[in-house]
């Protein structure tokens, strides 16, 4: 699930989630929150408590950057352990098993992806990081990109979440590298405007990634 602009339609998705869990208890949803970015809110302001409310304790994986990582939680993330703590807090309001992938977080130079994955209710998650060098562009897309990315390589690894991150970091890295590359080429200035992915042309980055970012798992 990705941008969803009212009420309505999210209480929509919310009913069908309901009815397939009830023909099947172990259907899997992944919610990509999609509030906002940067501070600012691009949904109404009632989606908030509705996405906290009612989606978060029926999501099997949550995917927010650190903008709507803030707004599920109520709670300022500053600093590294400020995104562990954000995890720990929607593992808390979830359900027995759920994963939290907090998938942009600005640290310094640096973008950081936690990822977090508790196996049952009450018991420690276990937790990572992915450090990802910044790149000095603003593209479209890669939020869902790279929420459909964690859903394919969880589906294909479902008790290994650093691997599915490692996968999905690598393929949409190497992805957008392309794309600033294939603009850089055509003499386009790439602080212009958003970049177009280039889907296409990186199929073989999505389904046969070299993975160059590792995952670092927390003591």
């Amino acid at each position: 699930m990705c941008y969803i602009g009212s009420v309505s339609f999210l209480d929509a998705v919310l009913e069908v989630v309901h009815k397939l869990r009830s023909v099947n208890p172990k259907l899997t949803y992944v919610c990509d929150p999609v509030m906002g970015d940067e501070g600012k809110l691009y949904v109404p302001p009632e989606l908030v408590a509705i996405y906290r409310e009612k989606v978060v304790p029926v999501a099997s994986m949550l995917t927010p950057n650190q903008f709507e990582a803030e707004q599920l939680t109520g709670f300022r993330i500053v600093a590294e352990k400020d995104g562990r703590e954000a995890c720990n807090i929607l593992h808390a309001a979830g359900p027995s098993k759920v994963s939290v992938v907090i998938t942009s977080i600005n640290i310094e130079e640096n973008l950081l992806l936690i990822g977090s994955h508790q196996k049952e209710k009450g018991h420690s998650p276990k937790q990572f990081k992915i450090v990802i060098p910044k790149i000095s562009a603003y593209f479209t897309g890669t939020g869902d990109l790279m929420t459909a990315l964690l859903l394919g390589w969880s589906n294909k690894y479902p008790d290994n979440l650093e691997k599915a991150a490692e996968l999905a970091v690598s393929s949409l890295q190497a992805l957008l590298q392309r794309t600033l590359s294939d603009y850089l080429k055509a003499g386009f200035d790439p602080q212009s405007s958003c970049l177009e992915i280039r889907l296409i042309q990186s199929q073989d980055d999505i389904r046969h990634p070299e993975v160059k970012y590792k995952a670092e798992r927390y003591s």
